[in-house]
C-alpha cells in the first residue's frame, strides 16, 4: 500500500481542523476568500471520503478494515482509528451534506457571523472523528467537539427564537454529555479498557456479579446517544432547535441525529452480539419499543405542524424512530435496508431544510387591483374567476424560479413519504421486505412487533404525504405564486442533494449490495475485533501503522 493511503484515514479529521485554524487568521473583510477556502476544503474532504469508501469496498463478507494507530502504539494502549464500510459510508454522507450546506451558506448566511466557517469546519471535524474513532473516550472527545461547534452554529444569525431554543438545546446536550461520561466511567471500571474492540472481546468474560453493573453503564451510555437520536420522550428539544436555526445549519444538523444512531449501531453490534454470552441481545427490546413510539410521535407531530420547518424537523424524528426500531430487530437484513433508508432520508431532509427558507422568501407580487378587474370585465363582457381573497385566477403566471423550487419540494416530499419511483420508496420497500422476513419474537399489543413496525411505516408515509402536500398547496397554490428569490449556488446545493436521492434510486442494487455487506460485518464483529487488536505499529525504518484485514 502506498504512503498516501497509509495516512489517508486521518485526513477527514485533520483537514477541517487545519482549515478552521487558517480561517481564524483571516479577518472579516476577506469573506470571499474564507468562503472559497471553506467550500474547497469540504469538497476535498468529499474526495477523501469517496477514496476511503472505494478502498474498503473491495472485499467480500465482512469486507476490509483499515486500522490507523495514531500514536504508533498497539490497541488497546494507543489511539486507534478504524475505517470499515459503515464508517466510510457515514463519511461520504457527511461530506455530501457538508458541501451542499457550505455552498448554500456562501450566498448569504456566511455574512451573518464572523466565525461561521471556522465553526462549520470544526463541526465537520467532530462528525468525521466520531465516525472513525475506535476508542470510546475519543468518541466522547469528538462528541464534545461536535456539540461545542453546534452550539455556536445553532445560534448563528441571532434572533429571539434562536436564542431561546438554543439555550434549551445546549442544556439538553450538556445533560447528554454528562450521561455519556458517567456511562463511560462505569464501563471502564468493569472492563478496564475503552478501546471498542477490546471491550467487545471482554464482555463475555465479565463475572456474573459485575454483569449488572456493566449493563447499567451501557444503559446510561445509551441514554446519552438516544437523546441525540431524538427518541421519544427525550426529543422535545429537536423541533424548536432545528426549525429556528438557519437553513444551512439545519441541513447539516440533519446528520447530527444520525451520530446517535451510528454509535448505538456500532456499540450494540459489537458489545451485545451473539458472541457476548449472557449479555447477547441486551436492550434490543427497548430500542425496538422506543423506535415504534418515536415513529408514532413524529407522525402525529407532522400532522399537527403548520410550519414547514417544524414539519421537516418531525420528519427527522420519524426517520430516527424507524432506524432505532430497525436496530432493535437485530437482523442483518433489516440493518442493511435501514442503512439505505438512512442515506435516502438524510439527503431528503437536508434538501427540505434548505427549501424551507427558499419557500418562505416567496412574496405575493402578482395581485391585481379589484378596480382593474372591473375595467377588464366591462371591456370583455366576461366575468373573471376569483380565489378566496378575491384575486384573479385567470392569467396568473407562476415564475420560473418558483416553479423550480416547487419541483424540488415535490421531489423531497416524494422521497420522505416513500412514493415511487424515488429512493424513499425503495428504502421503505426494502425495509418492509426485510422486516416481514425477519424472525422476531417481540410482541407489541399482542401483535408481532415487526408487523407493528410495518404498519407504522405505511402510516407515517401517508401522514407525511398529507402534511407536506398541505403545506405545498398553501405555499405554491393558495399564496398566488409570488416571485421566489434564490441565488444560483443555493439552487445548486438543493439540486445536488436531490440528485443524490435520484442516484440512490437508479443505483439501488449496488448501494443495497454495499449496505448488505456493511450489515454483515456489523452483525459478525469477530473480524472487526481481531483486526483492530492485531494491528501492528510501524517499525523503525519501514512498515505501516495501517493494517488491512481480509475475511
Amino acid at each position: 500500500m502506498n504512503f498516501l493511503f497509509q495516512h489517508l484515514i486521518v485526513l477527514p479529521i485533520v483537514l477541517p481542523l487545519l482549515t478552521a485554524a487558517v480561517l481564524l487568521f483571516l479577518d472579516d473583510q476577506r469573506r470571499r476568500l474564507k468562503s472559497i477556502l471553506s467550500v474547497s476544503s469540504t469538497l476535498l474532504g468529499l474526495v477523501v471520503a469517496v477514496t476511503i469508501l472505494n478502498r474498503v469496498d473491495h472485499g467480500s463478507g465482512s469486507g476490509n478494515l483499515h486500522v490507523y494507530l495514531a500514536s504508533n502504539w498497539r490497541a488497546p494502549i494507543g489511539i486507534v482509528l478504524v475505517a470499515d464500510r459503515l464508517s466510510a459510508l457515514m463519511l461520504v454522507l457527511t461530506s455530501v451534506v457538508g458541501v451542499c450546506s457550505a455552498l448554500y451558506a456562501e450566498s448569504r448566511w456566511m455574512r451573518a457571523s464572523v466565525y461561521f466557517h471556522p465553526l462549520f469546519q470544526i463541526q465537520l471535524m467532530g462528525l468525521c472523528g466520531a465516525f472513525l474513532t475506535g476508542d470510546l473516550f475519543n468518541l466522547f472527545v469528538f462528541f464534545e467537539v461536535m456539540l461545542a461547534a453546534s452550539y455556536g452554529l445553532q445560534l448563528h444569525g441571532s434572533g429571539r427564537a434562536r436564542v431561546r431554543s438554543g439555550l434549551h438545546y445546549i442544556a439538553v446536550n450538556l445533560v447528554a454529555s454528562s450521561l455519556f461520561l458517567i456511562g463511560l466511567s462505569v464501563l471502564y471500571g468493569v472492563l478496564g479498557t475503552l478501546t471498542m474492540a477490546d471491550m467487545a472481546d471482554k464482555v463475555a468474560l465479565v463475572a456474573a456479579q459485575d454483569r449488572g453493573l456493566m449493563h447499567a453503564g451501557a444503559a446510561i451510555l445509551a441514554l446519552a446517544f438516544l437523546i441525540k437520536a431524538a427518541i421519544w420522550p427525550l426529543n422535545a428539544w429537536l423541533a424548536p432547535a432545528y426549525s429556528a436555526t438557519s437553513a444551512p445549519v439545519a441541513a447539516l444538523f440533519a446528520i447530527m441525529t444520525k451520530v446517535g444512531i451510528y454509535t448505538l449501531l456500532r456499540l450494540w453490534t459489537l458489545f451485545f452480539s451473539e458472541e457476548a454470552g449472557d449479555s447477547a441481545g441486551f436492550g434490543q427490546s427497548v430500542l425496538l419499543g422506543g423506535g415504534l413510539l418515536t415513529i408514532a410521535f413524529g407522525t402525529f407531530g407532522m400532522l399537527a405542524s403548520a410550519r414547514l420547518a417544524r414539519l421537516a424537523s418531525y420528519s427527522l424524528i420519524v426517520s430516527s424512530g424507524t432506524l432505532l426500531a430497525a436496530l432493535g430487530m437485530g437482523s442483518p437484513a433489516v440493518t442493511a435496508a435501514a442503512l439505505y433508508y438512512l442515506l435516502s432520508g438524510t439527503l431528503a431532509a437536508s434538501a427540505l431544510f434548505l427549501l424551507v427558507e427558499l419557500i418562505e422568501r416567496i412574496t405575493d407580487s402578482d395581485e391585481t387591483p379589484l378596480a382593474d378587474i372591473d375595467d377588464a370585465d366591462r371591456l370583455t363582457g366576461e366575468d373573471t374567476n376569483l380565489d378566496d381573497q378575491e384575486r384573479p385566477l385567470v392569467g396568473r403566471v407562476l415564475p420560473v424560479s418558483t416553479a423550480l423550487i416547487a419541483l424540488g419540494f415535490m421531489a423531497a416530499v416524494m422521497v420522505i413519504a416513500g412514493i415511487p419511483p424515488l429512493s424513499g420508496f425503495v428504502a421503505k420497500l426494502s425495509l418492509l421486505s426485510a422486516i416481514v422476513g425477519a424472525d422476531t419474537t417481540e410482541r407489541a399489543l399482542g401483535v408481532s412487533a415487526g408487523w407493528v413496525l410495518c404498519g407504522l411505516l405505511l402510516l407515517s408515509g401517508l401522514a407525511s404525504t398529507v402534511a407536506l402536500v398541505r403545506v405545498g398547496i398553501r405555499s405554491f397554490w393558495s399564496s398566488g405564486g409570488g416571485q421566489a428569490k434564490a441565488t444560483r449556488v443555493e439552487g445548486i446545493a438543493v439540486v445536488v442533494l436531490l440528485a443524490g436521492t435520484f442516484g440512490l434510486a437508479f443505483g439501488a442494487e449496488p448501494v443495497l449490495r454495499y449496505t448488505t455487506a456493511a450489515a454483515s460485518g456489523l452483525h459478525g464483529p469477530k473480524f472487526y475485533i481481531d483486526t483492530v487488536l492485531s494491528a501492528n505499529p510501524v517499525l523503525r525504518g519501514g512498515g505501516s501503522t495501517e493494517t488491512e484485514g481480509e475475511p
